[in-house]
């Protein structure tokens, strides 16, 4: 009988490095060094006497035992997932609910195929939204109107509420395809000074543009606000403004070469603007199997489906 070395470890590892491209991010979507995940690889290639992928391929060309490895894990993984998920209702009881409010417009392009991925996961689960904007979501955790906040910050001052970092991702500044800014390598503060600025309606502080760029550095530029975000493309296509909005919420509008995007900079040569976003819930709800998992099922859709996206 062979003596097979497999563990479960090793065909997620298979997986995440196909469905995440590269070594790098594969290590990233796992929480493991790349040398760990290496020595990994290498173990079953030594094992097996023959490469699994081809590495200087991006994306990975896996080879015919690389692929058989992967049917096995897309076998197997979902039984172990299933299985796991069924002990935790066996010993904590099914149903429940998860009520998210959120604070910024754009979490609906990836907060909705995540729950939709959920729900196949979890069907006993009841999901929902809290209707509306709302500009202090952890203050309805408090207030038992909602299980789940999506923040962009964490508040160290906030007592008794759990963070569960989800993802760190790119802002980019917009501007209409014939701008002259598009020269421009990379935007700063004072390039801003006299252009009109479209954001959403919601507060400064909620606004990394304005918070972490244009306040400190006194730029105060004329403004106006819309709720959507395709309304605020239009607006910036047709020379009406510049705004500013994650990489993966307008890439598709990239692609088709509808605007122009630019990183922007606190200050010349610095790292582009960045956001992050967190879940945040009352411990209680923390040590729900289905929060923990549903916090994953954010993490891995976002990391695998998103432009530019980093895990926090």
């Amino acid at each position: 009988m062979i003596q097979s070395i497999l563990e479960i470890r090793h065909l997620r590892t298979l997986v995440a490095l196909r469905d995440s491209g590269s070594l790098v991010r594969a290590a990233q979507l796992l929480n493991l060094t790349q040398s760990a995940l290496s020595h990994q690889i290498k173990l079953l290639e030594d094992r097996h006497g023959t490469p699994l992928f081809e590495r200087k391929s991006v994306p990975p060309q896996f080879s015919a035992v690389g692929e058989r490895l992967l049917a096995l894990a897309d076998l197997v993984l979902p039984q172990v997932e299933a299985a796991e998920r069924d002990v935790a209702r066996l010993v904590l009881g099914q149903g429940g609910q998860l009520r998210i409010a959120v604070e910024c417009h754009t979490c609906f392009d990836w907060l909705m195929p995540a729950m939709d991925a959920f729900r196949t996961r979890w069907p006993e689960v009841e999901l929902d939204i809290v209707s509306g904007f709302h500009a202090d979501p952890v203050g309805l955790l408090h207030q038992g109107r909602a299980d789940l906040a999506i923040v962009s910050e964490l508040d160290a001052d906030e007592a008794g509420v759990d963070y569960h970092p989800l993802f760190g991702f790119e802002i980019r500044a917009l501007l209409a395809n014939t701008h002259p800014l598009v020269a421009r390598p990379y935007l700063v503060a004072k390039d801003f000074a006299d252009q009109t600025v479209i954001t959403y309606p919601v507060p400064d502080e909620m606004l990394d543009l304005i918070r972490q760029v244009l306040e400190p550095a006194g730029v105060r530029p004329p403004r106006r606000t819309t709720e959507l975000t395709v309304a605020m493309l239009q607006l910036v296509a047709s020379g009406r403004g510049v705004a500013a909005l994650p990489l993966w919420a307008v890439q598709g509008y990239l692609d088709r070469g509808y605007v122009t995007a630019r990183p922007i900079a606190a200050t010349p040569g610095a790292q582009g603007l960045m956001g992050e976003l967190h879940a945040a819930c009352l411990p209680q709800v923390s040590a729900k199997p289905y929060l923990q998992d549903f916090v994953s099922v954010i993490r891995e859709t976002s990391f695998v489906t998103l432009k530019g996206v980093t895990l926090l």
